[in-house]
Order: structure tokens, then sequence, then C-alpha cells
């Protein structure tokens, strides 16, 4: 059901025309739910990776028993420098490696015989080197079996045509590496092909597993995408870059008490008068594809559809950058047309101003409170001041897991948690996964790691580190039907079961 509009008529600053906001948001697709934070990546798959394979289904599964809505994820597209899923070549590809070599086999592209992996791959942490060096050539095997006519290939055509607009472009570049490290570009085009084609194809059939379930699939958008990325070589137009192809200014953001020196992601800005020109298609065609992939959407660094922040090409650091305004109500209106709605959640962390949060609030989205960082005095993100509109973590994949955080905190901050919560040291992930799912907030996102209870040693990504990161992977035996059960009991309690 669509709830009252109740936003009002805002100015476009640099049009001058008016618009209503009438579309859908986030907000009016559950009254009250919660969802367990799981990177794809860190299931326990047999080849070393998480995968849209058996144990992709069987977590499924296991939300559903655990009567939880949402399974949030992180994002699922080619991972970068550091195996960072947020330093991707593409905005729009999938990651190769999580392909399933099984559901390969079952559809006669790849031998049984060939799911036999080593025996060091089956549990433990991501190693991403022999996970490439074990599935690559079995991608290669799976990808002639094709060629010669082996598998399915009813959606194929419909998948090109669909997929053309950033698909030509991921192939062609392809093909161009391939001829310069003197390979065969044509085949490297259609092998990239094929890869994407499997892609969609099993991750429409996983998406239409969880939704029987009534299991909801929710995704994250990074807002910038990397200079080498297909995305800056196809459209180098839609980018701020000299006439040598270099970003003119980088992306990052300013110091603060955790960060002396900034951050210094190194993403070009976006030359917005282009995207202007264009009527955003770019992206458009960018939140369409994510849609079809999710049922929901968090837009990592939401402060910069407001303003974002400029270094100097040549600087060390981000310190001497300044704050530059991008057209945000332009870009949502746009976003908001071509999905007929918005159901997105601004992740609405770090330098936020009042204009960040009057975007946020014209637009009915949820921005994100994480409750590590509520215990400190007059903290924004304390459990009793967190509002109905929001998204409530006890911890996002950049912090530490609970326990872990515990260990660091000083005695004050301890003394807060106690006072507040009821909980302790020994009780401190179940105290905050509760904390959450007992505020007033919509959602409640809890990381997986939290429910399990896990130390530091699973933390997912530790920021400003560039080795060691996005390699945690469950073990098969920690999603037991007992812990399902203790989680359903308290989404139960609190109002956020599942209704199926």
């Amino acid at each position: 059901m669509r709830r009252p509009d109740r936003r009002p008529r805002l100015a476009e600053p640099r049009t001058g025309r008016l618009t209503e906001r009438t579309v859908d948001s986030f907000t009016s697709m559950f009254p009250r739910a919660a969802g367990v934070l799981a990177p794809l990546s860190s299931l326990g798959a047999r080849h070393g990776i998480g995968d849209l394979g058996p144990e992709a289904y069987r977590f499924v599964d296991w939300l559903e028993a655990a009567g939880v809505t949402w399974w949030q994820m992180l994002p699922v597209v080619p991972v970068g420098p550091g195996n960072s899923p947020y330093a991707s070549s593409s905005a729009f590809a999938g990651e190769p490696l999580y392909l399933s070599l099984q559901r390969l086999s079952e559809d006669g592209l790849l031998p049984s015989s060939q799911l036999s992996g080593p025996r060091e791959l089956r549990a433990g942490n991501v190693r991403y080197h022999d996970v490439r060096a074990f599935k690559e050539p079995r991608l290669q095997r799976a990808f002639e079996a094709w060629q010669g006519g082996a598998g399915d290939r009813s959606d194929y055509d419909a998948f090109c045509d669909r997929a053309a607009a950033w698909l030509d472009p991921w192939c062609e570049v392809a093909a161009e590496r391939a001829v310069a490290d003197g390979g065969d570009g044509a085949a490297a085009s259609e092998r990239a092909r094929f890869l994407q084609f499997q892609f969609d194809r099993q991750w429409g059939a996983l998406r239409a597993y969880a939704a029987e379930r009534g299991v909801r699939l929710m995704g994250d958008a990074p807002i910038f995408v990397g200079l080498d990325s297909v995305d800056v070589v196809a459209r180098p137009e839609l980018f701020r870059l000299d006439e040598g192809g270099a970003p003119e200014v980088l992306t990052g953001v300013p110091p603060d008490p955790m960060n002396e020196d900034g951050q210094l992601w190194g993403h070009p800005h976006y030359a917005w008068d282009a995207h202007r020109a264009d009527d955003y298609a770019w992206w458009r065609a960018r939140m369409g594809h994510q849609t079809e992939l999710f049922d929901a959407l968090r837009i990592d660094h939401f402060i910069g559809f407001r303003n974002a922040f400029e270094v100097p090409a040549d600087a060390e650091n981000a310190r001497g950058g300044a704050w530059a305004e991008t057209p945000g109500e332009e870009l949502l209106d746009a976003i908001g047309d071509e999905l007929g709605g918005l159901p997105l959640i601004a992740e609405d962390l770090g330098s936020v101003t009042d204009e960040v949060h009057a975007l946020r609030d014209a637009y009915d989205l949820p921005g994100m409170r994480v409750l590590q960082w509520g215990f400190s005095p007059d903290s924004f993100h304390a459990p009793h001041r967190v509002p109905e509109n929001a998204v409530v973590y006890p911890a996002t994949h950049d912090n530490d897991t609970c326990v872990g955080w515990w260990r660091g905190l000083d005695a004050g901050t301890k003394k807060r948690f106690r006072a507040l919560s009821g909980g302790d040291g020994r009780t401190v992930a179940s105290t905050m996964c509760r904390l959450a799912c007992n505020s007033p907030a919509h959602t409640a996102l809890l990381q997986l790691q939290d429910v399990l209870g896990l130390g530091r040693a699973a933390r997912t990504n530790p920021p400003g580190t560039a080795q060691g990161n996005w390699v945690w992977r469950l073990a098969r035996r920690d999603l037991t039907a007992a812990r399902a059960r203790r989680l359903r009991d308290l989404l139960d309690a609190t109002d956020r079961l599942a209704d199926r």
C-alpha cells in the first residue's frame, strides 16, 4: 500500500522545475522487518568462496526458518584491488567467481569429475588467489563446452539484447585486454559474454527461490566507479578527466577523529553537466540493472548526492580537499522516474550536514543508525534516539564485530553500555541484536557475525587497510536450527517476524 505523500514540493535549484515526490519508497515496503547482512562471498561453499550454488539456497532456507525478511549483501560486481567489491571494474557486471560450478555441471557444461576441489578450499577464509587458480580453468572448460553446443541457450539472445548497453563495452574491453596480452580477442569477448549470461541465469534462479520463501534481496551500490572501470573507458565524457584521461580531481572524505589524513579513495568525479544533458541515462540504466538483481538498494556514501569531496589529483592524502555541490534532487528524480519508485536506503554516515538530511527526508529515504556509535554522550546513534524511518545496525561491514568492539572499549563506554542495555561483555553480541530489534526503526539489519557471536577475527573490513579484508567465511556448522529458532523468537517478540 502506498503511504500518503506528505513530502514538500521542492524547487530544482538548477532548472527551476517543481516536482511532486509521489514515488513509493523503501519505507513503504514493510512496516517493521529485520534482515541479516552477509556478503555472498562469506557463505561456506565448497570451492573456496561463497557462490550462487547450494549453500546460497541453504542460507535462504535458514533465513526463512528464522523469520527474516531481508538478506543484505555487499556489491556483487567484479572485485577490484585488495579484493574489494567497492573498487570494481564495472558497475553492471557480476563477479564470475560467484558462479556455481555445480550449477554449471547440472547444466551439462562441466563434468562432475571437475567438482572435487582441494580440501583446503572447503573451509576457512577466502583465499582469492587459490580460488581463482581452481575456478578459472573450470570456467574456461564450461565456456568451451558452451562453444561446442552444450547448455541451455533459450534465453541467451534475450539476455544479450537486454544487457547490450553495458555488456557490449564489457566484452569489448575483455577483447582489447586479451589482444594486448597476445591472446584471442574474439574468444575473450565471447567468454566474457558467456560468463555474464551464466551469472544472470544463476542469480535469477536464486532470487526466484528466495522470493518464494518470502526472503527479499538487498544490494549495495557504491556511488563512485574506478578510473580503470569499463564505465569510464566506455563513457569518458561522463567523468571529470583531463585531455590525457587522468582525473582532474579525486574522490575521498575529509579528516575525522579516526583518520587524521582523511581518506583518499582515488575515483574520478562525475561530470554532472554531461549527465544532465543525457537526462542521467547512465544512472537510470545502472539503478535499473541493480533492481533487476535486488528488491532494494543501499546507496553507499549518500552524502555524495548532496555534495562530494574533491581532492587535488596530485595529493597524497585528503587533507587538501574541499566540498562541491552535486545535483541530488535531479538525480533522485531521474532514478525515481526510471524505477517507478525509490527502494533505496541512504548511507548517511560521515560528514553529514543538515542539507544531506533534508535531501534524504524530502524523498522519504530511511537513513542509517549504527549502535556501536551510540554509547557516547549525546550520540546521534543511541538506541533510544533511533527514529522510525531508519535502518538500524548493531554494526555494518566496516565495523568490528560486536565482540571485538567490546574488547576495544574504554571503561566509560562500557559503563554506559551496561547502564543502557543491561548487558555486558559476555552477552554483547546478543544484547546489541536485541537493542536493534527492539528499537523504533522500521528495519533492523544484523551482521551475520553478530548473530553468531563471533570475535574480531571474523571482521569483514577494517577501513583504511589494504590487506586481509573481505575474506571471512561462514562455517557450515554455524547455521544451526537452534540459532534460527532463537533469532525467530527475537523477531517475534519485537514484531519483526516476516509475514510469509
